[in-house]
């Protein structure tokens, strides 16, 4: 409910509120100075301040306040400038303005049903747009389809969206296994469940898997909320859950162009301690060689977060057929991809982590997908919505090969955020 106020007043150099639920507010007039609407303070057309508030006198105090009877409030300053504000808007400035982790939606193997989309209305009906990235936020994933199983279909869902982020990759970067491999997602090695690219600064943000063929046998993904798992662990756990937020691995990844480096706890909290992202990334993480009794807490805790993890209770299941692209969201929940009867976990904003964990030989079909990288910010510009959005992370965990070496084949766009946790580079990943 939004606050009100009754009256106000000048006290001791400060702006005093009454509330209508009966309590009382002070508000400190620097605070108030460098709030002023009027248009010698702020740009009209901008929204931007025009003084330089960080240099205003530190005795700056209120002197009078006159009240109208329309709700309109003049504060007076001791220098003499009149700021006009309205009773109303000051209460209401009073309250926690709500953010995009308000209603967002934690989940484990009992979710109803799949968050959809179809890409036939998505791209031509803002409406359905902002649906589709509604359910990108709100769940961390969504399932668009109807998108052309063709090569670079995708770059058109992403586009219609934001720009994609280049990197050392590229704008799409083909991932398959290859001789000589720079990562070890280019290898036929199973992968433990993970999060992308923790060694980027910021982290890739959102994950476009599009699905070009699966007629393997089995070829199902399967998807856990890096949230949920961080929520389970902090209830039944919280000695190891603090210990996850304290120490700091540093990521690495070095080819023979790039040192990429990075560093971030395992869950990352919030200033108002919620989590805002999770970060897994076995292949590439090294923790500096802290007090014994600290990484004795620390490589317990991280034990049990992987134990979560791999729990079939936090997995969701479910096989994508060709024209269907799976977005993640690389920094809230866990989503991991399961392809072909193999493990995909999603990564960490914080929040979905991912990445194969083993593959296993398929005795028969194909699985093909294409894949891009956005930003965080162009999508909340995309649904109309500024706010802060947090890193939940995919967690992907293996692919399986067909008995003569070829994979099904994906295309992966990735979407990295800005610092805030969510979307950047683009690249594409053949299981």
């Amino acid at each position: 409910m939004a606050e009100t106020a009754s009256r106000a007043e000048a006290a001791e150099g400060r702006l005093v509120l009454d509330l209508e639920d009966g309590s009382r507010r002070t508000l400190h007039p620097l605070w108030l100075r460098e709030r002023c609407p009027c248009p010698e303070c702020r740009d009209e057309r901008t929204g931007q301040r025009l003084l330089d508030a960080w240099s205003l006198p530190l005795d700056t105090a209120v002197a009078e306040v006159r009240e109208h009877d329309d709700g309109r409030l003049e504060v007076v300053f001791a220098d003499g400038h009149v700021a006009p504000f309205r009773l109303g808007g000051l209460a209401a400035s009073l309250e926690r303005q709500p953010d995009e982790r308000d209603d967002i939606v934690t989940w484990d193997a009992d979710l109803e049903s799949i968050p959809e989309a179809d890409w036939n209305r998505a791209r031509q009906d803002d409406a359905a747009l902002y649906d589709m990235l509604e359910q990108l936020r709100r769940f961390a994933f969504v399932v668009v389809r109807n998108v052309p199983p063709e090569m670079d279909a995708a770059a058109d869902v992403v586009e219609r969206i934001g720009p994609m982020r280049r990197t050392n990759w590229g704008g799409v970067a083909d991932v398959k296994a290859i001789p000589q491999a720079f990562d070890l997602t280019m290898t036929t090695r199973a992968l433990e469940p993970h999060t992308d690219n923790p060694y980027r600064e910021p982290v890739p943000g959102y994950i476009f898997l599009h699905c070009l063929v699966n007629d393997a046998e089995g070829g199902d993904s399967t998807l856990t909320d890096g949230f949920r798992v961080a929520e389970e662990l902090r209830r039944s756990a919280p000695a190891e859950f603090e210990a996850l937020t304290q120490v700091r691995p540093e990521f690495t990844y070095v080819d023979e162009d790039t040192i990429l480096e990075n560093s971030g706890p395992l869950i990352e909290l919030d200033p108002r301690s919620r989590v805002r992202q999770v970060r897994m990334s076995n292949r590439t993480d090294a923790v500096a060689a802290h007090d014994p009794e600290l990484l004795d807490r620390y490589y317990r805790a991280r034990r049990r977060m992987t134990d979560l993890v791999n729990d079939p209770g936090f997995q969701l299941h479910f096989k994508l057929t060709p024209g269907d692209l799976l977005i993640m969201d690389r920094l809230p929940p866990v989503p991991r991809p399961q392809w072909l009867q193999a493990r995909h976990r999603p990564p960490p904003h914080a929040p979905v982590l991912h990445g194969p964990r083993q593959r296993r030989q398929s005795p028969q079909g194909a699985r093909a997908a294409r894949g891009r990288r956005l930003t965080p910010a162009r999508a909340r510009s995309a649904r109309g919505q500024p706010g802060a959005m947090a890193a939940r992370g995919m967690i992907q965990a293996a692919s399986t090969c067909s008995p003569n070496g070829s994979r099904a084949k994906m295309r992966r766009i990735i979407g990295s955020k800005n610092s805030s946790g969510r979307f950047s580079y683009s690249g594409s990943k053949q299981f």
